[in-house]
């Protein structure tokens, strides 16, 4: 008896890729990620929710643009490289600042004492 691999439409690894509860999580933990190492973290964590409320969503019998079943695999290694993309733009994108501002809880060099933006006395 051999042992067959799956046939999943290529359609269906680039929708998991694009699974909209993975984008939104992976967004949100890498904007939440306040060092670079904690990408991953987001990023496992990103697929736990994912999978978790696509698991809900398909027993609740709701249709999925990459369906969860018995029978079709979860596609996971394409979510995990998926999750790690969006959390690190999630981390990205909220350390691009425009040039000329300043990073927050600095202080201006040329503050007047006693400014909000001033030196502590």
């Amino acid at each position: 008896m051999a042992v067959s691999v799956p046939a999943v439409p290529t359609s269906v690894w680039i929708w998991a890729a694009f699974d909209p509860v993975l984008v939104l999580a992976g967004l949100y933990l890498g904007w939440k990620a306040d060092q670079a190492g904690k990408i991953f973290i987001a990023a496992i964590a990103a697929i736990g929710i994912a999978l978790l409320v696509d698991a809900v969503l398909t027993g609740l019998g709701l249709p999925l643009l990459a369906p969860m079943s018995r029978e079709a695999p979860t596609l996971i290694p394409v979510r995990a490289v998926a999750a790690l993309l969006w959390a690190a733009l999630g981390h990205t994108a909220r350390r691009i600042r425009p040039p000329g501002t300043k990073e927050p809880g600095t202080k201006e060099p040329g503050a007047k004492p006693g400014s909000p933006d001033g030196p502590v006395s």
